[in-house]
């Protein structure tokens, strides 16, 4: 097992040096660093003792390995639009997004799971098929789209949602939330929704899948003959042996709607990491683009890295796989 972690360790930190070495590259290549911070009455002297100053005269590995070392640290630089440090902004913006995401994960479980466990019970029905075709729409629409309709919809038809913004926060701490106000409550529904329909219907889906498969085992079959209700059949022997690849799937998403959030940050305008980054590639604010990459890459790698070792844990056949 210690093996088993020192690889999956090793493989998770060789993926953030090389996102790392991407991050770097766009200091190097997009644009000028120093005409980025700089005014046009800037005189050249000034403008080569900041360039010293920044260490952008060292060998290309010298930085790099600077670079590094300050993002092991938290330390990507200064915002070249806000003139404030990236990781208080990161840290001002972080909590809408992990809000919006939190609760658009908990509806599209919520949802997608029932759904699923229908339409594999009820299969050949005509509501079965009719949620199967509803959820051929939710994955082929684009959120954009999803969001621009349910602003439509609920906030210039029937004015029942804000349109954009977060609403009225409280702070606790650092952290700052909606959900102990009304109108952050309010705000925070359409943005949620419009994330969570394409997880929902591919939660619906995998449910579906697993059902149709652990339905025909031999316990579920012996589970009948012993005349155990149908409802503890299904919802309990059954859902609860097909629940696995979800909770696997879901927890490998999240990362995936922490960095696709952006699209339906910017139709809501919600105030979260997405918008942030919009804002610096708006404005070619490249350490706050760089800090975005390798913020969202080491979630990424941390939830896939944190599913293997769980695996590992639960299948020892896992630990001592060749190849």
């Amino acid at each position: 097992m210690i093996v088993f972690l020192v690889k999956r360790l090793a493989n998770a930190a060789l993926v953030m040096l090389a996102v790392a070495l991407m991050a770097f590259l766009i200091f190097r290549f997009v644009g000028d660093p120093v005409q980025l911070m700089v005014n046009e009455q800037t005189t050249q002297a000034e403008k080569d003792a900041l360039r010293e100053g920044l260490g952008l005269n060292d060998p290309v590995a010298v930085q790099f390995l600077r670079f590094v070392g300050n993002a092991v640290q938290g330390d990507f630089g200064v915002s070249y639009r806000n003139q404030q440090e990236v990781m208080s902004l990161i840290a001002e913006r972080l909590p809408a997004t992990i809000e919006l995401v939190l609760l658009a994960t908990i509806i599209s479980l919520v949802v997608g799971v029932p759904l699923g466990v229908i339409t594999a019970i009820h299969r050949g029905t005509w509501y079965s098929e009719g949620l199967q075709f509803l959820s051929i729409i939710g994955v082929s629409l684009p959120s954009f789209v999803i969001g621009i309709l349910l602003i439509l919809v609920f906030s210039v038809m029937l004015n029942v949602s804000p349109a954009f913004g977060r609403g009225e926060v409280v702070s606790i701490g650092w952290w700052t939330t909606g959900l102990l106000t009304p109108s952050g409550r309010a705000a925070l529904i359409l943005p949620s929704v419009a994330l969570s329909l394409y997880q929902i219907t591919l939660v619906m889906r995998l449910v579906r899948a697993e059902m149709m498969e652990v339905l025909r085992s031999d316990f579920i079959k012996f589970a009948r003959a012993r005349g155990v209700p149908r409802w503890r059949v299904y919802y309990v022997h059954a859902l609860r042996n097909c629940l696995m690849p979800v909770v696997t799937m879901t927890a490998m998403n999240i990362g995936s709607l922490i960095a696709f959030a952006l699209i339906t940050e910017t139709v809501f305008q919600w105030p979260g990491m997405g918008m942030l980054f919009i804002q610096a590639v708006t404005f070619v604010d490249i350490p706050v683009m760089a800090a975005y990459l390798c913020i969202v890459s080491f979630i990424f790698v941390a939830l896939n890295t944190l599913v293997d070792i769980t695996y590992a844990l639960i299948d020892p056949r896992l630990r001592t796989a060749r190849g």
